[in-house]
């Protein structure tokens, strides 16, 4: 009890007049579209001192709305990022009177804009206060009062004054709470009517729920108001849990989800399901949440949703969640999670190879490269290492991404069977979807098992069977013909014409530069990577790789270098990310170009396209090779014929940044 009361004192000693200084407040802000208003709030977050790095917070507000709109409706945006990036943690607020299309989650204009800057890691007690702000903003009044306000301090004063009135509120519920418990603690033998502490009167309905988005600083908070408020207009009682970045809060009990009428999962990430088991449960968004309380609070009382089994796990959870998602979009999610677990392995392990070699110059272009001294045999080994996982590792994850925990080992013995055996990565790409939806299949095939049973399916028959199968298949269907495909296309690009192999370069580096970071980025990326593995499952150094590489890169130097030679054409703001986006174009951190083409994409894009297509083309035409997948200018030491590889880069770097002068308009330098 002691400690409880020690962490409360503590989370509400901060307030959220300290996270928001009037300089970062703007009564009278004006912004054309989404874009204009992200970036008029990011400079305010800039005024108040809240940023080490303004263009890479930006990038990461960003980054954040192609997840999804954080306009909640009701006239409100909450666009906000957790990142290194950060100093400490803030708010920046503005109104905008006439209103900003922001794609709202009911298509309305939004009016009044909160941006959150939340530091990575360290402590969360901010976060409390955070999710404090997010819930007092579905309140219809305290939006209407600081709409009226006429000045920043007013409006301060209106938030402290709404604030403390849901301090009082919070503490007199966890006393009820903490009493309730207290009372319940004495007995084993809790009668019903003891128990029903969250739902005071037995004749009403009881709902349950819980509620978690990606950041865990607004959406989840702001889902949880909603439906507590939509509950207590309808004569309903109900309990949120919250999965935010300060933790779980309001923990669903054995007792909540025994007397509760069905279950409200409204999540964009993982949360523990399981323990739903038999109840009827209701998967939809956090936006959901926000958007429609009422209409996912009817459904459970009507009945709809189906039981859930929770030895099923969230596999089968989410699949009404994702109905409304197309199959090119759940085939891009499980890909993407199979993808970026792998990418450590393979940056790790590459570098290092990479390394290796750049330690054993005196063995250059004998078969003994990167063995030939006791540091550089050392760097290959570990490397290497690492980078025979890639497979196993990219496949296991896709498969746990399609049949949760289950799924992860078949995928992985699939993925080692695809390296083995021959086919490589994209028969990797085949054994993760092939046990994902193997393990799917055989809960479905098991669901009906006597409950005396259900705890042999996860430690018994999940993975015996799917070890067998993933095994079969492998082995006698998919190898064969991909191991052929694979040497097949190994010929064929090593047999590939001067010009062919331009073409190809010409057309990943263009795609590095397409989205800067999304589909086609990653769709581009991840070939390269493939490309620096052999049929056989060896290391190599790869002219696709390099291709890919330096097309990525292009972009930030070129945003820099245009900078520097057009000032007019860019804003004071803008240039001073002109060092930062340099650095981060040298280590191949294309992302830097991001708030650029956030705000001005058709002037941005296409002359960043260009200039990397060319680069990429140019990096094939002087062949170019890179063992290495990622690093950017810090392994131009490993790369074949570097010199021209860098004349390559410089060529993109240059054509890019001199068509994006010439189109684009001059920028007010005031």
């Amino acid at each position: 009890m002691t400690d409880v009361r020690f962490l409360e004192s503590e989370e509400n000693s901060v307030r959220i007049a300290d996270l928001l200084k009037k300089e970062s407040i703007d009564l009278q802000a004006r912004a054309a579209d989404k874009a204009g208003a992200i970036d008029h709030l990011v400079g305010l977050m800039e005024k108040g001192g809240h940023l080490k790095d303004t263009a890479a917070y930006k990038a990461c507000v960003l980054a954040r709305e192609e997840e999804g709109s954080t306009g909640i409706g009701e006239g409100v945006a909450i666009p906000h990022a957790k990142t290194d990036a950060v100093a400490t943690p803030g708010l920046a607020s503005m109104i905008v009177r006439q209103g900003v299309d922001y794609e709202s989650l009911d298509d309305e204009p939004a009016y009044l804009f909160f941006m959150i800057a939340a530091p990575a890691g360290g402590a969360n007690i901010h976060l409390e206060v955070l999710s404090r702000l997010s819930r007092m903003l579905m309140d219809d009044d305290f939006r209407e009062k600081l709409m009226q306000a006429a000045s920043a301090d007013e409006y301060l004063q209106i938030i402290t004054d709404a604030e403390t009135a849901q301090l009082a509120e919070d503490a007199a519920e966890a006393a009820a709470e903490e009493t309730a418990v207290d009372g319940n603690a004495v007995s084993d033998d809790v009668t019903d009517t003891e128990t029903q502490s969250a739902a005071p009167d037995a004749g009403r309905p009881y709902v349950i729920g819980v509620t978690a988005c990606p950041t865990g600083i607004a959406h989840t908070y702001m889902a949880a108001e909603a439906l507590e408020q939509k509950a207590a207009e309808m004569g309903v009682d109900i309990k949120i849990e919250t999965n935010g970045s300060g933790g779980v809060k309001h923990h669903l009990t054995a007792d909540d989800i025994r007397r509760a009428a069905g279950v409200i999962v409204a999540a964009d990430k993982d949360v523990p399901v399981e323990r739903f088991d038999g109840k009827r449960v209701l998967f939809v968004k956090v936006a959901a949440g926000i958007k429609e309380p009422q209409a996912l609070i009817r459904q459970v009382l009507d009945g709809t949703p189906p039981v859930f089994h929770g030895t099923a796990s969230e596999s089968e959870a989410v699949t009404e969640a994702e109905s409304g998602e197309s199959t090119g979009r759940q085939i891009y999610k499980h890909l993407m999670n199979g993808v970026s677990h792998m990418l450590p392995f393979v940056i790790g392990g590459g570098i290092l190879i990479a390394l290796a070699f750049l330690f054993d110059m005196g063995n250059a272009g004998t078969a003994q490269f990167g063995t030939g001294t006791p540091l550089s045999a050392f760097l290959k080994n570990v490397g290497g290492l690492a980078f025979s996982m890639m497979m196993p590792i990219l496949a296991g994850y896709i498969a746990a991404s399609i049949g949760e925990r289950p799924a992860l080992m078949p995928g992985i013995v699939g993925g080692f069977l695809a390296t083995t055996g021959g086919s490589g990565f994209f028969g990797a790409l085949f054994a993760g979807f092939i046990a994902g939806y193997l393990i799917i299949l055989l809960k479905k095939i098991f669901s009906h098992l006597p409950q005396a049973l259900e705890g042999t399916k996860p430690i018994l028959i999940y993975p015996v069977l799917g070890l067998v199968l993933i095994g079969l298949i492998m082995t006698y269907i998919i190898n064969p013909p991909t191991s052929v495909f694979n040497h097949w296309l190994a010929d064929t690009l090593s047999s590939m014409t001067t010009s062919s192999r331009i073409i190809l370069g010409l057309v990943l580096g263009g795609m590095m530069s397409i989205d800067f970071g999304g589909p086609i980025n990653k769709a581009a990326y991840v070939f390269g990577t493939a490309s620096l593995m052999d049929a056989s499952g060896a290391a190599v150094s790869s002219g696709i790789m390099a291709s890919v590489m330096i097309g990525g890169m292009v972009p930030p130097i070129a945003i820099s270098l245009s900078m520097l030679l057009f000032k007019k054409k860019f804003t004071p703001k803008e240039r001073q990310s002109t060092i930062t986006n340099f650095i981060m174009g040298l280590s191949f951190i294309t992302e830097g170009a991001i708030p650029f083409a956030a705000s001005d994409p058709l002037h941005i894009i296409p002359p960043c396209a260009i200039g990397s297509a060319a680069a990429g083309a140019l990096s094939m035409l002087f062949g170019c090779t890179v063992p290495a997948p990622h690093g950017g200018i810090f392994v131009f030491g490993v790369v074949t014929n570097w010199p021209m590889y860098f004349a390559s880069l410089a060529a993109g770097a240059v054509i890019a940044a001199v068509i994006m002068g010439i189109i684009r308009k001059k920028r007010p330098q005031s």
